[in-house]
């Protein structure tokens, strides 16, 4: 039996991205091709996203007011799998991101926009679309989190189940209840069970409420939720729920993020060529103006904030040149931070190297040249970087959260005895936490025979998106068969 699936999502790769979302989103349909699962994607018509259409997409369905705006549905493909787009100007056709303009600032509008994207996915789930029917809504975080309100409280045809993904807690969608109105919902979505949070609205609290099921990005996370200092003011509902929420780990692109054949690197290697990488390692250090050496390149690939632990990494910069690192710095972020990182380039020129802004070509070069990747995170639902690590034989240097946790096995004598270590782990994001990783890393690093089967047992870990799929695949079908 094929389960049809509509996934609702405010980004997805290759069209449009500004994090780990929209990798989970643009992998997710063949992914589950395999196992059973059609998956339609609902994506905002974001100029790009439009653009990607052609010159004259199909629409099948029409509002002549959508919260207050004309807009069509468009019909697409997301690679080989189906795709539609909801072409509304007054909400999407604007410069800038998806979420502000090209200062970084929130749009004003972006709980009408959004709202008015989850009640066109209810729409659309309810088959207002002829011919087209769906057994299942799988929502992605706040952004569509009211396509689940709009089911629950003014659907417009039967209520169907749904699974609501959280990919980052802290970000919930929080609107004043003067916005109310505006939504077209009845007075009874306005309480503490519905989309009220604080006498206000949060788009995550209310598909969170509606969901049939909740899931994360990581068991970790899914278990560190429930506790204050990582569920931001509802780990309240999700200890309420806490029968119905679940963490399935994401997976990667394995046909683009593969040593073995990504055209990005200078040399392209497997885990039996480890000696290739030498040549990607020396191209890295001319790119970012480094000294030659032999001593471990760190690389950072990551947005400059606090969550990310990019200010105590800045802290310990001046210590991890000190015991001879070297590092490589790809990001951008917080004002305050990306001017921290200068001066220490500045203050350590030819050992601290730091570019500004994302470019996925030179992410690709970073991984495949570098001997370790950074990714000291406060918190972290799942991560991608770190599995990008193990992938190309980087390194993973992670604090102990989240997906980073479920991902990367700590280099302790007992792991490197079986043969599993693919990483180093350490607890609590201070100064001292990471001076001492950096240290075990450097230490580990001088050990050639240790470092490199601890290179190679992260290359053999299985994180494509074959279990992965599956687990969602195994969800849906416990939501909709009959019992």
């Amino acid at each position: 039996m094929t389960l049809a699936v509509l996934s609702v999502a405010s980004e997805a790769v290759p069209l449009v991205k500004t994090g780990g979302l929209a990798d989970v989103a643009g992998a997710l349909p063949e992914a589950l091709a395999a196992h059973g699962v059609t998956m339609t994607t609902l994506l905002p018509g974001y100029p790009a996203v439009i653009a990607a259409l052609g010159k004259k997409p199909k629409a099948v369905h029409t509002w002549a007011s959508l919260l207050g705006e004309p807009a069509r549905l468009l019909a697409g493909k997301l690679g080989e799998h189906p795709l539609l787009v909801l072409d509304a100007p007054g909400y999407f056709a604007r410069g800038g991101g998806p979420y502000g303009d090209a200062t970084g600032r929130d749009w004003g509008d972006n709980g009408k926009r959004f709202a008015a994207f989850g009640r066109a996915a209810a729409d659309v789930a309810g088959g207002v679309v002829k011919g087209l029917t769906f057994d299942l809504v799988h929502a992605h975080d706040w952004q569509a989190g009211m396509a689940l309100a709009y089911q629950r409280f003014a659907p417009a045809g039967p209520q169907l189940p749904s699974v609501i993904t959280i990919h980052n807690m802290a970000f919930q969608g929080h609107y004043g209840a003067d916005l109310f109105p505006a939504l077209g919902l009845p007075p009874q979505a306005m309480a503490i069970d519905g989309i009220e949070y604080h006498g206000g609205i949060s788009f995550l609290k209310a598909g969170l409420a509606a969901a049939s099921r909740i899931t994360t990005v990581s068991p970790t996370y899914a278990r560190e939720i429930r506790e204050p200092g990582f569920g931001m003011g509802l780990e309240g509902l999700i200890r309420g729920r806490e029968a119905d929420v679940s963490g399935i780990v994401n997976g990667i692109d394995t046909g683009v993020w593969n040593p073995a054949s990504d055209v990005a690197l200078k040399a392209s290697y497997t885990a039996k060529s480890l000696g290739k990488r030498k040549a990607n390692k020396r191209a890295l250090e001319a790119e970012f103006g480094l000294e030659q050496g032999d001593g471990p390149l760190f690389i950072v690939i990551s947005r400059l904030t606090w969550q990310k632990g990019m200010d105590v990494l800045l802290e310990a910069a001046d210590h991890l040149v000190g015991i001879g690192g070297r590092l490589a710095l790809l990001g951008s972020g917080d004002a305050a931070l990306e001017t921290g990182f200068h001066a220490a380039a500045a203050r350590h020129p030819g050992r601290i190297g730091v570019r500004i802004g994302y470019d996925e070509a030179l992410s690709h070069r970073m991984l495949g040249g570098g001997d370790a990747i950074l990714v000291p995170s406060r918190f972290e639902p799942c991560g991608l970087t770190q599995l990008y690590g193990l992938a190309y034989g980087c390194v993973p240097v992670v604090s102990r959260t989240g997906g980073l946790a479920d991902t990367v096995i700590d280099a302790n004598l007992a792991a490197r005895v079986a043969g599993v270590a693919t990483g180093v782990q350490f607890d609590g994001v201070r100064w001292q936490t990471l001076a001492d990783a950096l240290n075990r890393t450097v230490q580990l690093y001088h050990q050639p025979g240790v470092w490199n089967a601890v290179q190679r047992a992260g290359m053999k870990a299985d994180f494509s998106w074959g279990l992965s799929g599956q687990a969602y695949a195994d969800l849906y079908k416990s939501l909709t068969e009959t019992p």
